[in-house]
């Protein structure tokens, strides 16, 4: 077999988005000819865990870990916040930020370059060079966010030129909606963009994960730039029959920060309950995972908190099952600048649920382009009040009446194995 070692931040026992696109593309490259080797910090801060994903790692891949030092415990003191997870995203769960908070999210922007892991950067390279000289590999991949991973690539591209070594990005870097929040100066921002053109172009190869983070990569000049998406794992979605909610359930899985807050879907919701008073007993709200203070402000605001269920945090085996038993799967969108070219692994998960989604976001993106293709679901744009509540009440309607059904389509193709075929294709084209 080939060797590949993955370099990332995010590993098991992390729960989360960041850690499923590489757990699950390491669960099938050995069918592939490649066998992967993990680089990951052996002592991170994670948001949150999740030891479901243990059971998808062959026996015998060889994990490496190395200390990291992470300035968190310095931000805790000085914002008083010592017991408390740090939650990625620039989520606030109980409060609008204060002073220090603010003043903490400066430094992290403006000396924390490109993010808080950076102390990691040096340390790596002079571990992995020690390595890989005992240990030679056909490939490196780096993964990110964080993007300081794909500076420790770097770092190894210039010990090791003849190594192909490929970035992948979960998500863009300048261009994610909390950017802005970091508050830089003019040389921080500078030096973020300079770093990310730098990546792009000295990589063998880049691979985003829609058609809109693609057209965003290709200006800035890179070797090679593939699209490789998110997807589904066929072996957690249940192949019986499952028993639907009886009430008619809205769900929303994942985080769910303040660029994501459905403004429009809260006040439908709010009109059809004043308009039709059976549809507010029928009507539950879920939340599942964590969720921005200002989303449930405006739930209240609007007079839901009685139809609202939160549920803090599921294990990724259990989210899926509360996929597949939800009446309606609430898809939201950023509403940032990068909204069209955002695919979230979640939605892939939505489509195996063969559940009908009510997707808010742009009608010309790429979201929208898969939800046609698929016949998933329907799309509405961030601000369109009417349609939206249409589409509620249509689904509603069809709930009542007991044909609340969606049949999806062409979802194979985002299979983990199949997507995991394209990654070794580019990686032996490498």
């Amino acid at each position: 077999m080939k060797k590949v070692l993955i370099i990332t931040y995010y590993w098991i026992p992390s729960g989360g988005a960041g850690v499923q696109r590489w757990v699950k593309f390491t669960k099938y490259l050995c069918d592939f000819g490649w066998e992967p080797v993990i680089y990951t910090p052996e002592n991170p801060e994670y948001p949150s865990f999740d030891t479901s994903f243990e059971r998808d790692i062959p026996e015998g891949i060889e994990v490496i870990k190395t200390p990291i030092w992470e300035p968190y415990n310095v931000y805790r003191n000085l914002t008083g916040k010592k017991n408390e997870t740090i939650n990625a995203g620039f989520i606030s769960e109980d409060k609008k930020q204060n002073w220090k908070d603010k003043f903490s999210i400066w430094i992290r922007g403006n000396f924390l370059i490109p993010d808080p892991r950076r102390f990691w950067i040096k340390p790596s390279v002079k571990f992995l060079t020690a390595y890989l000289k005992k240990n030679p590999v056909d490939a490196i991949i780096t993964t990110g966010p964080p993007h300081s991973m794909h500076l420790i690539g770097l770092g190894l591209k210039a010990a090791f030129p003849t190594i192909p070594w490929m970035a992948d990005f979960r998500d863009p870097w300048t261009n994610i909606d909390f950017y802005k929040d970091l508050n830089l100066t003019p040389i921080s921002d500078k030096i973020h963009h300079h770093l990310e053109r730098k990546i792009i172009r000295k990589a063998d190869s880049i691979v985003v994960v829609s058609n809109g983070m693609k057209e965003e990569y290709e200006l800035m000049q890179p070797k090679h730039i593939q699209v490789i998406s998110n997807g589904y794992d066929a072996s957690d979605v249940k192949k019986t029959a499952v028993e639907l909610d009886e009430k008619f359930t809205i769900s929303h899985i994942g985080t769910l920060n303040a660029a994501r807050n459905p403004k429009t879907v809260w006040k439908a919701l709010s009109q059809i309950c004043s308009e039709y008073p059976q549809f507010k007993i029928d009507m539950q709200i879920q939340l599942v995972g964590k969720v921005d203070y200002s989303v449930l402000e405006d739930i209240g605001f609007w007079g839901l908190s009685d139809n609202l269920l939160k549920i803090d945090y599921l294990s990724h085996t259990e989210a899926i099952a509360k996929q597949q038993t939800s009446q309606v799967l609430l898809l939201l969108i950023n509403n940032s600048g990068n909204a069209k070219g955002i695919l979230t692994g979640k939605f892939y998960e939505y489509l195996a649920a063969q559940r009908p989604i009510l997707a808010i976001g742009p009608i010309d993106g790429d979201a929208a382009v898969v939800l046609s293709e698929t016949g998933a679901g329907t799309i509405v744009d961030f601000e369109d009040e009417i349609n939206t509540k249409q589409a509620i009440l249509e689904y509603y309607k069809q709930f009542k009446s007991g044909s609340l059904t969606v049949k999806t389509e062409s979802v194979e193709r985002y299979s983990r194995r199949s997507l995991t075929g394209e990654l070794v294709k580019l990686l032996n084209t490498l």
